[in-house]
């Protein structure tokens, strides 16, 4: 049941968010490995883009991708919410005192963000008809390419947004700021998850996004980078130390809301699932 409720949660966030993830694409897409200002920039902000994109392309533009987002989150989200769920239900992330471990809270959330992200990596690759070209083109292993680009930006993600989230609800909790087992508690750690895990997830979210959309060759091999640091490395000598938070609003609008919503719904489902339950 928990990785049901999970993976409903992150359906829930996704639909709100999806329009966000798209604009957060093409930012990041834009003036890839060109240095600033050789370029023609077609969205100078968030806001400018999300006014072109639905003034060029139309507003269904801005939920292209619905249904693989909704399948991938379901998938990747359930499993990986789901599991460290489970962490939580048996105690394995509390000492012998009793007490919320940060540590172990960061190692199951990348340990689950590992599971859900690679199992979940082929839908992110595309659906049903993509998936096909995909397999017939490069071969089972295809569906998997850039993956291993995708897991250091889940290991950091995951584990980072987790912790930060189990930690702040364990202090405020702790400190009594809230009712006991008021929603209050879940929103306000949710909120400070969603600033932190933006911060630490851009660089890599740029890297993977790229390394997903690179050309390949006959092989299926990476034409522009040959992996997660290549892609960093070269973005960082090319973009400067900006490029690689090219997007960073975006990122914040699409990570932020979708973290605050999906851990948000996902605590609720869980507190009256249980409470009904018990």
């Amino acid at each position: 049941m928990d990785f049901l409720l999970s993976g409903l949660a992150a359906c829930g966030a996704c639909v709100f968010t999806n329009p966000l993830e798209v604009v957060k694409t093409r930012m990041q897409l834009q003036g890839e490995l060109q240095a600033p200002g050789s370029y023609q920039r077609h969205y100078r902000n968030v806001f400018h883009a999300f006014i072109t994109i639905g003034k060029v392309d139309g507003l269904a533009a801005l939920q292209k991708g619905l249904a693989p987002a909704l399948i991938y989150q379901f998938l990747m989200n359930g499993i990986r919410l789901g599991t460290y769920g489970l962490a939580e239900s048996r105690g394995y992330l509390h000492t012998a005192e009793g007490t919320h471990s940060p540590a172990r809270s960061a190692a199951a959330g990348a340990l689950a963000g590992v599971l859900g992200a690679y199992l979940g990596s082929p839908i992110y690759m595309g659906m049903f008809q993509a998936l096909t070209q995909i397999g017939q083109k490069h071969g089972l292993v295809g569906l998997w390419r850039g993956s291993l680009g995708c897991l250091p930006r889940v290991i950091v993600g995951s584990s980072t947004q987790l912790c930060t989230f189990s930690s702040t609800k364990d202090l405020i909790t702790q400190w009594e700021v809230f009712p006991s087992q008021s929603w209050k508690a879940a929103l306000a750690a949710a909120m400070v998850s969603g600033i932190v895990v933006v911060l630490a997830m851009t660089p890599f979210d740029v890297a993977s996004t790229r390394l997903y959309n690179q050309p390949t060759d006959a092989g299926g091999k990476g034409l522009m980078y040959r992996g997660i640091l290549d892609a960093l490395l070269q973005t960082a000598r090319t973009e400067g130390i900006f490029g690689m938070y090219k997007g960073i609003g975006a990122s914040y609008f699409r990570l932020g809301p979708h973290t605050i919503l999906s851990l948000f719904f996902w605590d609720q489902l869980r507190s009256i699932y249980y409470k009904y339950t018990k």
